[in-house]
């Protein structure tokens, strides 16, 4: 973890809110200046998350919530969205990440595993006078890193990283970026055939392991939204997320100094159901 770095946090009592099956270890940490314990930062990209550390099976375990990883101080509050705070994460939207985690993951898609949501018995009082405490959501990834985290990434560690994607090379590509594509592709073909919608797909969540990930403004049947004007403009938004998952097959090409060849992107697509062809505007 040499290009990670290295924070300070305490343990503090909490209650669990919602859990998996596996029983995992639990890390109720905060970062604290002088605190006893050590997460890790992979990059500012992440802001509210940190690495603990590998588990027994070797991957990688991950907190969100536990304050910031840039400024001196561990949470900010600007006032602007109530009691949401930087640093910070909402119970609303640690319990709708959990919970359509949890169901991605069973329908086959790529994706991290959840742990835990936990509340930690710390009150933390905001600007608007109104007295909180952090929610922590607990999971594990097969990679730490995420597309975004490519600036600080050494040669060596991305190149050990896409040399795993040839396991999923079903369709023998020669490009990496295509191998890429194909599970980027396959994965949102899952989500919306089953009525889902990721509604933040871009390349700070997917890791390089090709895994999906935040799900807090996420929908589905069983999780819609509370508000009836989201779910007016659910439909309207599907087609959006073609697009963004394009453009992550784009960033990785680039990063991977790659050519893309855009009429096998399509034919890709078209192999998956979603036909791009449709969408494009004629000229006049």
């Amino acid at each position: 973890m040499t290009t990670m770095i290295p924070y300070h946090a305490k343990e503090c009592q909490y209650r669990v809110l919602l859990a998996s099956a596996d029983k995992a270890q639990i890390f109720p940490y905060i970062r604290a200046p002088y605190g006893p314990h050590t997460f890790f930062s992979v990059s500012t990209e992440h802001g509210r998350s940190f690495v603990i550390g590998k588990n027994e099976d070797g991957r990688w375990v991950v907190s969100k919530g536990n304050g910031l990883c840039y400024t001196e101080y561990s949470f900010i509050h600007t006032g602007e969205f109530g009691d949401d705070t930087l640093g910070l994460l909402l119970l609303s939207d640690a319990k709708r990440d959990f919970l359509l985690g949890q169901e991605i993951e069973k329908l086959g898609v790529k994706t991290n595993h959840m742990e835990y949501v936990i509340m930690l018995e710390k009150e933390l009082r905001l600007m608007n006078g109104h007295i909180v405490k952090p929610v922590l959501l607990q999971y594990n990834v097969e990679c730490p890193y995420r597309i975004s985290d490519a600036a600080y990434m050494s040669h060596d560690i991305i190149e050990e990283e896409i040399q795993k994607w040839k396991v999923n090379n079903d369709n023998h590509f020669d490009a990496y970026y295509m191998i890429a594509a194909n599970v980027l592709i396959k994965n949102l073909r899952i989500l919306h055939d089953n009525q889902i919608l990721h509604n933040a797909i871009h390349e700070q969540n997917y890791t390089w392991a090709l895994e999906l990930l935040d799900f807090e403004l996420a929908c589905s049947p069983a999780h819609p939204y509370d508000k009836k004007d989201y779910q007016r403009h659910v439909k309207s938004l599907f087609p959006r997320e073609i697009f963004q998952t394009y453009v992550i097959i784009c960033q990785i090409a680039d990063i991977l100094h790659e050519r893309v060849n855009q009429t096998e992107v399509v034919d890709l697509f078209k192999y998956y159901n979603f036909n791009i062809e449709q969408y494009a505007v004629n000229n006049l």
